[in-house]
């Protein structure tokens, strides 16, 4: 029997007089509204999670939040018994911007298994090969630019990165941080981020307030959700027009998602189709530059906190690809200690630490508690990853733990880029654009602290904001070529769009 059913069926029949999971004492009418943390949350239900354990409830303004604080629970609930927990909640102040119409916050039906499947299928570990070169080069130029003027490292990561991305969804090459194809989305999804973290508007609490007059006290929201909701269709429509009306002068530049897809359909899609293809190729944006550029600056605190890592990094990029050559994605099967460096960014800081919350389509019990019809359901990866009992020292950045087992990071992995039928469809893609900027990074750089006005080296922590989406706090750094080698490796690569 399949295991989604035998563990579904043989679940008790369900009852509202069965007891809810334990959780913090709640008052009456606004629950425990007034004790959820709004500064990395992930932290404080992490500390509640050892005083109720691994399924706590949480009720806010009388909805139920329930949190899974083991991967146990989390993979018997969202992947075994995905058919009921692969829901989204619903949310009024992302239907109201039009946030609910891309497949990341889609409810679970037609449209949404449609539109993944056109990512699904461009982004398949099969077809990421296609896109290597591209983000080699783009890793390359990343390095070279900070090289050039360390204090760009953030704008130039978000910058190459967004570069990658809008490439291979739209054929379009970005050569300006200022160029409105880039800034639009960037735009938006900081509204995103903002708009959708749990507790910043209280409609998605109370949601009859959507009713109230643009005028009355708390309708600001309204006004909100309108300046986003026009951000929002800039950024999903601009990109893609454009790639659809340059497919025949030859300046979209193949292959892309919406490229290819136009061009198996003749250049001609039906309303619905064309829909689906552009909310799907604008979730490419939103789901992969972020979570992208997190990381990606994790590795850099790391590295800055860690010069022997670096060290033991350097010796297996040059065993295994020399020093007369960039390093190339396809190197990644032979290089260990790069993977692992790589499993420990996702461990120590997942981007996303909490997860996009899901929701179950009916009444559950999981362990003998109830866990109700329409519940919030949010995963505490950040938990998971740094939990002292499965990872001893969590916070402690130690590649070696995984002992060079595959199996042990694909754990790492596995939560990082989610559950179920929600799981992450350009995983793999994801995957060689980090890949590229660390091993093109340890492989002809130095990673140096900055230096104060006194010359004392800057040692950034650990720190990181607060948001659905999580980035290291600002820190600088140096980057001292390994070798002149090196230095005109870098200076030789491309500009040329492609």
């Amino acid at each position: 029997m399949h295991p989604e059913h035998h563990l579904t069926h043989q679940s008790p029949p369900c009852s509202r007089r069965q007891r809810l999971p334990p959780g913090p004492r709640r008052l009456p009418i606004i629950g425990n509204a007034h004790q959820m943390p709004t500064e990395l949350p992930w932290r404080i239900l992490s500390e509640w999670s050892k005083k109720y354990g691994e399924i706590m409830h949480i009720d806010v303004v009388g909805r139920p939040l329930i949190v899974i604080s083991s991967s146990k629970a989390a993979k018997d609930l969202l992947d075994k018994r995905s058919a009921i927990y692969s829901d989204r909640p619903h949310s009024v102040m992302a239907h109201l911007i039009g946030y609910d119409e891309t497949f990341v916050l889609q409810p679970y039906n037609d449209n949404w298994r449609k539109q993944r499947r056109l990512i699904a299928q461009d982004f398949a570990q099969s077809n990421t090969p296609r896109y290597y070169s591209l983000q080699e080069k783009e890793a390359r130029i990343l390095v070279r630019n900070i090289l050039k003027n360390p204090s760009s490292l953030f704008s130039e990561v978000k910058m190459r990165i967004g570069t990658i991305i809008i490439r291979v969804a739209y054929g379009y090459y970005i050569q300006s941080p200022d160029d409105p194809i880039l800034t639009i989305p960037l735009t938006a999804m900081e509204n995103f981020s903002y708009a959708t973290a749990a507790g910043n508007f209280m409609v998605d609490f109370i949601p009859a307030m959507r009713y109230l007059p643009r005028w009355a006290p708390g309708a600001g929201f309204l006004k909100v959700a309108e300046k986003f909701r026009e951000t929002f269709l800039k950024a999903t429509s601009g990109p893609y027009e454009w790639c659809k009306a340059n497919m025949e002068t030859g300046k979209t530049l193949m292959p892309n998602l919406c490229g290819t897809i136009l061009q198996e359909a003749g250049g001609e899609l039906s309303k619905d189709e064309q829909e689906k293809l552009v909310w799907a190729s604008s979730s490419v944006m939103g789901g992969g530059l972020d979570t992208n550029m997190s990381s990606a600056l994790t590795f850099f605190v790391a590295m800055i906190r860690h010069p022997e890592i670096q060290a033991k990094a350097q010796a297996e990029l040059d065993a295994v690809v020399g020093q007369d050559r960039l390093p190339a994605i396809s190197d990644i099967v032979n290089l260990p200690y790069i993977r692992a460096i790589i499993a420990e960014v996702f461990r120590i800081s997942p981007s996303i630490p909490l997860c996009v919350p899901h929701a179950v389509r009916q009444d559950d019990i999981y362990n003998d508690y109830l866990i109700p019809k329409g519940a919030l359901v949010l995963p505490n990866i950040w938990h998971m990853l740094n939990n002292p009992e499965v990872y001893p020292n969590p916070l402690e950045f130690i590649p070696e733990r995984f002992n060079g087992s595959d199996a042990e990071m694909e754990k790492v992995k596995d939560l990082m880029f989610g559950f179920g039928r929600r799981v992450c469809p350009g995983r793999y893609f994801a995957e060689g654009t980090l890949f590229a900027i660390v091993a093109t990074t340890l492989a002809t750089c130095e990673i140096l602290p900055a230096l104060d006005t006194n010359g004392e080296e800057l040692i950034p922590e650990f720190a990181y904001t607060s948001g659905v989406i999580t980035f290291p706090k600002s820190f600088s750094l140096r980057l001292k070529p390994r070798s002149a080698q090196a230095a005109v490796m870098l200076a030789e690569v491309s500009s040329a769009i492609e």
